[in-house]
């Protein structure tokens, strides 16, 4: 049944190392944010560095709210789920943080040389997990299916945009494609840095990912502008407490003093002894 273990049991990366298929669930600080999970796999597009480190080829596609989740200050929480389609049931859950080593860049230039990782037309970024907890649980209800292939039309998408580049169709480049779908996420964090240089040095304009009212008017952050309405919303509400706080005690101020006052004069008198004497000595 169900266990924790705070590193990937040893045993069992042959068995992660041979799924077709995972998925990846993030979301962004803000309530108010959507949840997101994204299907991952293909061959030799993932794998473990160690029982602490998961990573996964980040391939292009119209969404990108992982990075922007990863990207988020505070935020970079990933979990990845697999399960057993085949042989003994098992559900398997990483638990962790994310890095993202985005294409062209130094780190990730360094990852891929150092693995020996085979990079494609549509690579965007390699993504690393930091794993802290690893669940496992019985996945008995989970159904068998028979693998049959995977898809290859991202990978021909992305080939036949790069080839229509080479040719000198500067318009079908990769970073115009990022800047147009993934330099904000749904909820409107910022993207793939790569997205954000080439959107603002060649001014384009972002795709709209989301529909209703509930859709950005505008981007540039709405999850962002969610948290820093929320800080302004408290510190507003903080200085109202505060200023009654000061008018209740200055309305106060007179009475206390008045009877401070009878309370000195009562002392000359013969009178019972009051309970607030010992109170203005």
């Amino acid at each position: 049944m169900g266990q924790f273990y705070e590193e990937i049991p040893k045993s069992m990366i042959p068995w992660i190392k041979a799924q077709k298929m995972f998925w990846v669930a993030s979301a962004p600080l803000s309530g108010k944010g959507h949840v997101n999970v994204s299907p991952k796999g293909g061959d030799d597009y993932f794998g473990v560095l160690d029982t602490k480190t998961f990573w996964y080829h980040e391939l292009t596609g119209s969404g990108n709210e992982t990075v922007s989740h990863i990207y988020e200050p505070g935020n970079n929480r990933v979990t990845i789920l697999m399960n057993a389609f085949e042989g003994p049931p098992r559900i398997m859950r990483l638990f962790g943080h994310g890095r993202v080593l985005e294409a062209s860049t130094p780190a990730f230039e360094a990852f891929v040389k150092e693995h020996k990782i085979d990079c494609i037309p549509g690579t965007r970024s390699i993504i690393l997990i930091d794993i802290h907890q690893v669940g496992t649980s019985c996945g008995f209800s989970v159904p068998y299916y028979d693998f049959k292939e995977h898809r290859p039309i991202l990978n021909d998408f992305f080939k036949k945009k790069a080839e229509k580049e080479a040719a000198g169709n500067k318009a079908e480049s990769l970073p115009k494609y990022w800047a147009s779908k993934n330099a904000w996420s749904m909820d409107g964090l910022p993207g793939t840095h790569n997205a954000q240089k080439t959107m603002k040095s060649d001014g384009i304009t972002p795709l709209k990912k989301m529909v209703g009212p509930l859709a950005p008017t505008a981007y540039g952050g709405p999850g962002t502008r969610h948290a820093f309405r929320d800080m302004l919303l408290a510190a507003v509400m903080g200085a109202l407490f505060a200023v009654l706080a000061l008018q209740t005690l200055a309305a106060l101020a007179p009475t206390v003093g008045a009877l401070r006052e009878l309370a000195l004069a009562n002392r000359s008198t013969d009178r019972p002894k009051l309970f607030f004497d010992d109170q203005t000595a």
